[in-house]
């Protein structure tokens, strides 16, 4: 559904829907930049530029180059030297969103974490399962 918003970049009002996160006249712009962006790396001699030199040849931001990367506008399998930053450590990765170092640390505390909590799970039964005796008329737990 369509919800009323200012633009990030020019901070109009808009209506923000699900196929654009900034007004009309700024879309027109991203448009033109990624028409020039993608006639720049589509030429056989630039298809290995980075993303420094595409920015550097094109003069479009490099957060945009990013933007038409991550909403697949710009397909990477035919520009090797093309990526974007893990989220997490900020190295360039070329799919998902993290690199495969860091989507190891996470599964890595996911399975540290999963398994202490299994202890925990654990240790709440055994105390829960508890011999409790009567002394002196009252319960005590052993």
């Amino acid at each position: 559904m369509a919800e009323l918003s200012n633009c990030p970049k020019c901070d109009a009002i808009f209506v923000k829907n699900q196929f654009h996160d900034v007004c009309q006249d700024c879309w027109k712009e991203e448009e033109k930049a990624y028409e020039t962006v993608y006639q720049f790396i589509r030429k056989r001699e630039n298809r290995t530029a980075t993303i420094m030199q595409v920015v550097e040849a094109t003069g479009v931001e490099e957060d945009l180059i990013l933007k038409f990367i991550r909403t697949g506008k710009l397909k990477l399998a035919q520009f090797p030297n093309l990526g974007y930053p893990c989220e997490k450590c900020g190295v360039s990765i070329r799919e998902g969103k993290v690199c495969r170092r860091c989507a190891g640390e996470l599964r890595k505390d996911l399975q540290h974490f999963t398994a202490e909590e299994e202890r925990r799970i654990e240790a709440a039964k055994r105390e829960k399962h508890g011999t409790y005796f009567v002394v002196d008329g009252n319960y005590k737990k052993f």
